[in-house]
């Protein structure tokens, strides 16, 4: 996945200025991103403040840390299964 050139802050701001009143528009030009781009992030991270914003990036690296883990156990378990099946 590609990494944003906006950090989690500049987000946040832009979020929070759009709560206050600011039309998404204006702050996405403003930013340079799309209107698109804009209401994803406020789907994504609505609510949130910066440092729930960080906590919320290294839950997503743990957790496909973790899946990544439980495929290869799985291949692994596969080919251990196939070969204990095979007569000898």
């Amino acid at each position: 996945m590609r990494k944003s050139k906006f950090s989690e802050a500049q987000i946040i701001k832009a979020l929070k200025d759009n709560e206050a009143g600011r039309k998404a528009a204006d702050i996405a030009r403003e930013l340079g991103v799309s209107v698109a781009t804009f209401y994803t992030w406020r789907k994504k991270y609505s609510g949130m403040e910066a440092s729930d914003v960080k906590r919320l990036k290294e839950l997503e690296a743990e957790n496909a840390k973790l899946k990544a883990m439980y495929a290869e156990s799985q291949l692994d378990n596969k080919a251990l299964k196939d070969a204990l099946s095979k007569k000898w």
